[in-house]
Formats: C-alpha cells, structure tokens, sequence
C-alpha cells in the first residue's frame, strides 16, 4: 500500500513541476516579445537619429529601415578589390550585396557592366535607391553607389571603405558621370 502511495505523491508532484514550468514559460515569452519589439523600435529609432544626422535631413524622411539597417551593418567595412565579405569589398560588390538584400534584386558584375543594365536618370532625379557612376581617370565607368538623400551616397571608397559622402564634394563632382536606374 505504502508503494502505491509514494507513486501517488511522485506523480503528484511531477504534474505541480510540469505546471509551473508550463506557466512561467509562456509569461516568459510575452516578456521576451515585448522586450524585442521595444530593442526593435529603440533600434529603429537610433538608425533614423543616426541617419537623419548624416544626411542632413529630418528624421522622418529615413523611412527605409531596412536599407539605412544596411548600411549601418557595412559601415567602416575596408575596400578590398574583389572583395565580398565584411572582410573587404569593392564598390561593385557592395552595390551588389545591397540591392540583393534591401531589394531582393539581384545585381551583379563590374560598375561599368551594372551601368548597362541601368536607364540614365539625371542628376536633378536621382531617388534613394538609385545608382550613382563615376568615371575616374578612365573612359569607362569605374566606380559605383546608391544613391541615398540630399544629394548624399553610400559607396565603397577606396581610402576609407563603406562611407556616405556628397556628391558636390570636388572629388566626386569632378568624376560623377550619370545616375542610372535599373531596368525592370
């Protein structure tokens, strides 16, 4: 009888265990979810402030999360000529990994083989997103960005890697050759 009893009370027991654990596990889950949408909506917030600085625009014009996230996963990354990792990488190859990640658009080859897959669009049009070309020193088109806000772009830069910069500032003044949007 005693034996009957003691499986009782242990299978008594192993239920109270298994409730407990059962209710403290889904107010965990609530409190998890919770935390995350406030680290998302922080983290958001954070990438608007940071980018609205840098751009020179108010915060409400970043609206595309996902593509200032981007960046400023990529930022400071060093240039590497053939380069495709956070290792090192080129300006063609960032382009590349944006497009195919903020747009899901595959893009890919040299600058001057991407600008053929564009349509021109002027200077004056240019929309966040679209690509920005450079010939420097050269006949033929050698270097890539995207275009962001105000004139700015985010590119690989051989002396400083991933970066935004303007595209008043002499250097690029002096090589910009054409925006171009890609063809459906």
């Amino acid at each position: 009888m005693n034996l009957h009893k003691n499986k009782f009370y242990f299978s008594y027991f192993i239920l109270l265990i298994s409730l407990a654990i059962f209710i403290s596990s889904c107010g965990s889950t609530k409190k998890v979810s919770s935390f995350s949408e406030k680290e998302n909506n922080s983290s958001s917030t954070k990438i608007k402030t940071k980018y609205a600085e840098l751009l020179n625009v108010k915060e409400n014009k970043i609206d595309n999360i996902k593509l200032y996230t981007f960046i400023n996963d990529w930022y400071g990354v060093k240039y590497k000529y053939g380069g495709k990792t956070k290792k090192g990488i080129d300006c063609s190859a960032f382009t590349s990994e944006l497009y195919n990640n903020v747009y899901n658009k595959p893009l890919n080859g040299t600058a001057a083989s991407i600008f053929y897959q564009c349509k021109p669009v002027s200077k004056n049009n240019l929309d966040e997103g679209d690509l920005v070309f450079f010939k420097i020193d050269n006949d033929n088109v050698t270097h890539i960005g995207v275009y962001l806000q105000n004139n700015k772009f985010v590119h690989a830069s051989t002396k400083k890697g991933v970066m935004i910069d303007d595209l008043d500032e002499p250097y690029y003044k002096k090589y910009f050759y054409k925006g171009g949007r890609i063809k459906n």
